[in-house]
């Protein structure tokens, strides 16, 4: 079988070839919720936090394209994309273990540029999979298994510290991280790592069409010189669709990190009162930060089954503007929420925005790109999440101290305007096929 003759899988194949983004999700959603609790463990201010966070875009912006770059150029034993899946669980299980046991914020600063850096070793070639190995007609469906597998893995990853936290309690620590967070990690890099082997054991991927035309390809264009090259020609010939996509994703993830950063501290200091990081209440704002990060994780998972009809019927352009504006209002509403429970009315707009995050922006690419660079593509279109993460570690600390008076409610609702001017972007975009 070879990419031109792809033929229509099985829910069930296509449940196998999407499982291992649950324990990538798993890896992701550890780092997403605990981070900035474990910087702010180990003595980070709120204005600090956002500079810690720099190894994440950093990481992303130079490790995917050349991930994709490299496996669009890869085929042989292990296949095309799996021998980056497996490497990248290996070195990322081994960052999960390590990263509860920082004694000191360089420590835990430089574990995330080798845990983020792993985990996008094995997530850019997962999203290039999916354009591989499915026609046409199935790739709103792949994506949004994708989405339903990483609603999965999100829940799993905010609801360890609270179950650990419910059967054994926080621990003894007088500073430092806590036990309970050892515990939960050690946890994830087990399911990290699981997951992704199953996929790779259960999934067999397609050769490229013309084995000698790929070998003649792959030697003209091998060598760090001639990749680079390739990659920048590629960003600067990026097809229409691409860029219109690229700008929605300029926006949108801005406000996603803003809500990473400083939601569960937030929670912890401002709704349930934690006077500072010794106090319960704080390990207990932690745990419910965690809980709401897993109730829109619940509700992605949930969305994810009735995505792919909506977008069939009313196009992924409009699907995606109208899940983003649900997003928007969910994190608008935590500056006014009465309380904690309130919180999950927030999540479940957040959920519809993610599960349209994680799916129509690929799915629509998967339809424009040419099938041959999607690989490299993927890499490429995640400089547009990057860049704008990158933009906000450098200069929203200084905006945190000066202009939010170190607010991290008004941090979220600030995300939350970002997430409304991306929906509004959505209007702009045009699907084209390559």
């Amino acid at each position: 079988m070879n990419m031109n003759q792809k033929p229509t899988l099985s829910f069930w194949q296509i449940w196998n070839m999407s499982f291992g983004f649950l324990g990538i999700q798993v890896g992701w959603g550890m780092q997403m919720g605990n981070m900035s609790a474990i910087y702010e463990y180990l003595g980070a201010k709120p204005d600090e936090i956002p500079l810690l966070w720099l190894a994440a875009p950093m990481t992303g912006l130079l490790v995917q394209p050349i991930i994709g770059y490299m496996s669009d150029r890869t085929w042989g034993k292990w296949g095309r994309r799996q021998p980056y899946f497996t490497v990248g669980a290996i070195l990322a299980t081994l960052g999960l273990l390590a990263m509860p046991h920082s004694s000191a914020l360089w420590m835990a600063a430089g574990l995330l540029w080798i845990l983020d850096a792993s985990i996008n070793i094995s997530m850019e070639p997962f999203r290039a999979f999916v354009g591989d190995m499915l026609p046409e007609h199935q790739i709103n469906q792949g994506y949004t298994m994708q989405s339903m597998f990483i609603g999965i893995g999100n829940v799993i990853a905010a609801l360890l510290p609270a179950g650990i936290l419910a059967v054994f309690g926080s621990g003894t620590h007088t500073g430092g991280v806590p036990p309970y967070l050892i515990a939960v990690f050690s946890i994830g890099a087990l399911c990290y790592l699981s997951a992704v082997m199953y996929t790779v054991r259960s999934t067999r991927e397609y050769p490229p069409a013309d084995l000698e035309e790929f070998d003649r390809m792959r030697k003209e264009t091998q060598g760090f010189r001639r990749g680079v090259k390739e990659v920048l020609s590629n960003i600067y010939n990026m097809p229409s669709t691409m860029r219109r996509v690229a700008l929605v994703q300029f926006f949108t993830w801005p406000g996603l990190f803003l809500m990473w950063f400083y939601f569960t501290p937030a929670v912890a200091r401002d709704i349930l009162g934690a006077p500072d990081t010794t106090s319960p209440l704080y390990a207990e704002g932690v745990a419910w930060g965690n809980i709401c990060f897993g109730f829109y994780s619940v509700v992605c998972f949930l969305f994810s089954f009735y995505l792919p009809r909506i977008a069939d019927r009313y196009s992924r352009k409009y699907t995606h503007m109208l899940c983003l504006a649900a997003g928007a209002l969910g994190l608008l509403f935590v500056g006014v929420a009465p309380g904690k429970y309130w919180l999950l009315l927030s999540m479940t707009g957040v959920g519809i925005a993610w599960a349209s995050i994680l799916s129509m922006p690929y799915a629509m690419l998967a339809y424009t790109l040419p099938q041959q660079k999607l690989g490299v593509y993927m890499g490429i279109f995640n400089f547009f999440i990057v860049l704008p993460e990158i933009l906000a570690t450098l200069f929203f600390g200084w905006i945190m101290e000066h202009v939010l008076d170190n607010n991290r409610i008004a941090a979220v609702m600030v995300g939350g305007g970002l997430l409304a001017l991306a929906a509004l972007l959505c209007l702009q975009i045009r699907e084209q096929k390559a």
